[in-house]
């Protein structure tokens, strides 16, 4: 008996995005692998229950931002109950708020982005935004005119907004 249509469309999302979602839910899990392969395979699960939630829309955002989800609920789950092992969960994950994992989360999340950019407009954006540079700063520190720093500008941060898209992060 041959794969169901269903079958072919789990085995192809995994194919596409099953290495990229595991490594980015190992970040978020702090390199606990039985967690990221469990929420990795909840996150397919969910995505196979649900096939209309990926219909016309690239499938990678959607994926990420489940399988973030199950990350931050499973580690609010944990703080909501007493640790049934006996170890005192606070010396494993800090009293952080959940503002403080969501921070953190998508600081991961705009890092790996930025990772994604060329030098050259990863270099401008750090320069104006993360250290506060004017055009005519950033240009002097790069070595290039300031009209070069203003196109660099526009193109990383367009750039930086697609990566963002696909992690699903960004509108």
């Amino acid at each position: 008996m041959g794969p169901t249509a269903d079958e072919g469309l789990l085995r192809a999302l995994y194919r596409e995005h099953g290495g990229p979602l595991l490594g980015y839910v190992l970040r978020l899990t702090g390199g606990d692998r039985p967690q990221a392969e469990d929420v990795v395979q909840e996150t397919l699960l969910r995505a196979w229950r649900h096939p209309e939630a990926l219909a016309g829309r690239p499938a990678r955002p959607w994926l990420f931002t489940v399988a973030r989800n199950l990350v931050v609920d499973a580690h609010r789950a944990r703080r909501a109950r007493p640790p049934e092992t006996g170890i005192d969960e606070r010396v494993v994950m800090t009293a952080a708020g959940s503002d403080d994992i969501d921070r953190a989360l998508e600081s991961w999340t705009v890092a790996e982005a930025l990772a994604e950019l060329s030098p050259q407009h990863r270099a401008v954006l750090v320069h104006t935004y993360y250290r506060g540079l004017s055009v005519a700063e950033a240009a002097k520190v790069l070595g290039v005119p300031p009209g070069t720093v203003k196109s660099r500008t526009y193109y990383a941060l367009r750039a930086l907004r697609l990566a963002l898209e696909e992690r699903g992060l960004a509108p």
